[in-house]
């Protein structure tokens, strides 16, 4: 491992909004009160932030209903919708460099990061959805009888939306996409470590044109603002990404007035690499597909499963990759590894490294906190590891990588499966019978072949198990945005 040089390369961004967004207008919290975001790389306060509570989501509630029911949201063309996510996708574009700078300043990830992988593949998103918006439609069906049958898509309504920390610019694409090409509001509540960015884009949809009431940003923290959004009887439904425990409070809290649901949890994905895969693509496959974004990612391959005929060449190379990742300063370019994100993130983390020592795992590099400011931690190896130990079966969420040997497929599969998580998986072979007999068995919702972390909008993610329920991306996002409704004309005669 090495340190980057702070070369002051890019420059921290000038904050221009900490407000909440209700209609068209940004306000304190009617409490008054406030919480600050902190920098993880300097430990330093960045700013104060309004904390918003019951008060401010009713609030929210009721410019999203009046926008849905009666604005010009409701009435507007769909193509009208299409241009207006367009055009908010060219102003994120025209504001790149500010909006990565926001999401290092508040999240810790590289610059180059947020510059060549946040921010391009949340314009997708967005362009990918603003040419949905006029494309979403109903079927006829041929019934017995002399009637006419046909079924249309209507938006939900009003959307709850609750977003993780980890990659706060794209999870807002994630969820404003499909549920504004479709016709429905939102009340976002953005992760309270980094809510910056998405009040940033809050503005740039003004700009843009939404009318007010559309998009309507309430941050503050889960058990007041984002307990009062599931609870609100004008929210029709909830899209959330982060715990399962999480997730599972929502279920029960939605209950009583049957929201609908979509879900994107954790995961603890299995990486399986045979003897006969090409060993330089899989090296760099395990290295980038657990220790992107500080590891910080539920699809991080942090089960990395590996032939016991190249077993330790393999985990030698992979200690050699990790090794060489370059920590320091997120706004230099030349950092490949910034800091975890707050506190508590780094010291769950550090919790989970002394489990994998006690319970006898060996770590082959790294394990230590980097530096005395900033929440740093090496990329670390493990191996030695068992499929027992707690580091092979709880999502740790941060740059610490678990290495198991295997001898045989279906003891591979099995093992794989042996988790109550299924997000995603990886497989790296040159044998195409192999790779297609593990995408078929693996129970996830998402598996790459000799490949890791590709994604396009197009393409649904979601789990299977614990791991969520519903998809986002792709046509199949758009399914969780709308309602179903069947309409039947009598023909007469």
């Amino acid at each position: 491992m090495s340190v980057a040089a702070e070369s002051g390369t890019f420059a921290a961004p000038a904050i221009r909004q900490t407000g909440i967004l209700i209609g068209d207008e940004w306000r304190p919290a009617v409490s008054g009160k406030t919480f600050q975001t902190i920098n993880p790389a300097t430990e330093e306060v960045i700013c104060e932030v309004a904390a918003g509570d019951k008060e401010d989501v009713d609030l929210a509630a009721h410019a999203a209903r009046a926008a849905f029911e009666s604005g010009p949201w409701s009435k507007m063309d769909a193509r009208d919708r299409g241009r207006l996510l367009l055009k908010l996708a060219d102003l994120m574009e025209k504001n790149l460099d500010e909006l990565a700078a926001l999401e290092t300043l508040d999240n810790g990830k590289p610059i180059g990061d947020a510059r060549a992988a946040d921010l391009p593949l949340a314009i997708d998103c967005l362009r990918y959805y603003a040419g949905w918006a006029d494309k979403i439609h109903g079927d006829t069906i041929p019934i017995r009888g002399n009637y006419f049958c046909y079924t249309r898509r209507e938006p939900i309504g009003v959307c709850g939306q609750i977003i993780p920390w980890n990659f706060p610019i794209l999870m807002t694409a994630w969820k404003w996409g499909p549920a504004l090409a479709t016709g429905n509001t939102v009340v976002m509540k953005p992760a309270e470590q980094t809510p910056l960015s998405c009040l940033r884009l809050g503005e740039l949809a003004l700009e843009a044109g939404f009318p007010p009431g559309v998009i309507n940003i309430v941050p503050g923290y889960g058990p007041t603002a984002g307990a009062a959004i599931v609870k609100h009887p004008l929210i029709d439904k909830i899209a959330f990404t982060g715990s399962g425990e999480t997730a599972q409070r929502i279920m029960v809290d939605a209950a009583t007035t049957l929201k609908r649901l979509t879900f994107e949890l954790g995961g603890k994905s299995p990486n399986i690499v045979f003897a006969d895969a090409d060993l330089d693509a899989a090296i760099a496959g395990a290295e980038f597909g657990l220790f992107f974004n500080q590891g910080q990612c539920c699809c991080a391959g942090s089960r990395l499963f590996v032939e016991d005929a190249i077993h330790e060449e393999f985990v030698e190379r992979v200690v050699a990759q990790a090794s060489q990742r370059v920590l320091g300063n997120p706004f230099d370019s030349e950092t490949t590894q910034g800091p975890q994100v707050d506190r508590d993130q780094f010291d769950k983390i550090m919790r989970f490294i002394d489990s994998g020592l006690k319970e006898g795992a060996t770590c082959a590099t790294g394990g230590q906190r980097v530096g005395n400011r900033g929440f740093f931690i090496e990329p670390t190896v493990f191996t030695n590891v068992s499929d027992e130990m707690e580091i092979a079966r709880e999502e740790i969420f941060g740059p610490v990588l678990s290495v198991l040997k295997f001898s045989d497929i279906n003891e591979v599969i099995s093992r794989a499966n042996n988790t109550p998580f299924g997000l995603a998986a990886a497989v790296w072979t040159s044998d195409v019978q192999k790779a297609h007999k593990l995408a078929a068995s693996v129970r996830a919702g998402t598996v790459w072949i000799n490949c890791y972390d590709v994604f396009d909008a197009a393409a649904p993610f979601g789990g299977f198990k614990m791991s969520g329920m519903g998809r986002e991306l792709g046509e199949a996002g758009l399914q969780n945005y709308t309602e179903l409704k069947t309409v039947t004309l009598n023909l007469g005669g």
